[in-house]
């Protein structure tokens, strides 16, 4: 049987990207700006491009932003955070925008020319974001991942105590060995995983929770969990597969911290749904890349 992640470089989608390195190198993009004229010539021979995006108002915007860097059209001056599709100013290239639930985007990949996917739920498909994106944001990206509870609960020795087991040098290292800049540390001084002004002895026993998406959250967690027990402290990772229930659990009460979305996505929920949401520490950054589905390059794009 022929996995997912072999069909995709069999049709095309392993063309190698330039190298990400963990401290955020810039990306291998095609200038911003209208594509030219030659580009245009060449996409008229498929009649349009097709490219499938998250369809959540954050990431859409980032990806219609990733895109307009390299070529494919040219955003209103002013779409900002909240671009659509409808924002497309200029579109010599006839490039047709599929508005997709992100995590279905890698799911659709086979019947787009392209598709912007964000690195957990590329990881999660089988994609390695370094070797089969045809461009990617840099590590210097604005949208860090953070750990989230709720409003007023930011000083629970074992909220915190997860604070530093995430901000441990363990972490960081696991990404970047891992992950090799498909997930970038953002912790610029990190600890052996502990924090001195924890009372860690009046924890032993406790149990902090947290909602997650796969990979990489979860995964990182694991080695989080290594780190409270050593202290005698349980960590429960609850594993979910969207990016409405994680807030949902917390903001009730049933779950004591979330990690899965960036700071923007993150504002944006607590605006639409009236939650009380606050970030406790930004831990890392998921770049999001361009891939290939029925193209294996942006030759198309660049003429």
């Amino acid at each position: 049987m022929i996995t997912r992640r072999d069909f995709l470089k069999v049709t095309g989608v392993a063309a190698a990207a330039a190298a990400l390195t963990a401290c955020g190198g810039s990306s291998s993009t095609a200038s911003s700006g209208t594509a030219s004229s030659a580009a245009a010539s060449t996409a008229a021979k498929l009649d349009k491009i097709k490219v499938a995006v998250p369809n959540d108002t954050t990431n859409e915007a980032r990806a219609l932003t990733l895109l307009e860097k390299n070529g494919f059209f040219k955003l209103k001056a002013d779409a900002g955070l909240t671009a659509t599709a409808k924002d497309i100013e200029e579109n010599p290239l006839n490039v047709t925008v599929d508005e997709v639930e992100a995590a279905q985007v890698p799911n659709v990949l086979q019947d787009e020319d392209y598709a912007v996917i964000n690195s957990n739920y590329a990881i999660s498909a089988g994609l390695d974001p370094i070797n089969d994106a045809l461009a990617m944001e840099d590590g210097t990206s604005a949208y860090v991942n953070v750990l989230v509870c709720k409003e007023g609960n930011e000083e629970e020795p074992k909220i915190k105590a997860l604070v530093a087991a995430l901000q441990s040098q363990q972490v960081k290292d696991f990404m970047e060995e891992n992950y090799k800049g498909a997930v970038v540390s953002v912790v610029e001084n990190p600890t052996d995983g502990y924090d001195s002004s924890i009372d860690y002895d009046a924890l032993n026993g406790e149990t902090v929770s947290c909602a997650a998406t796969p990979a990489p959250h979860c995964e990182v967690l694991e080695i989080c969990k290594d780190i409270l027990a050593a202290k005698g402290i349980t960590l429960d990772i609850q594993e979910f597969d969207d990016y409405i229930q994680p807030n949902n659990v917390v903001e009730d009460g049933q779950i004591d911290t979330n990690y899965f979305q960036h700071q923007p996505y993150l504002d944006d929920f607590n605006a639409e749904h009236g939650t009380h949401l606050v970030t406790v520490a930004g831990i890392h950054v998921e770049p999001m890349g361009i891939y290939g589905g029925k193209q294996d390059s942006l030759a198309p794009i660049e003429g």
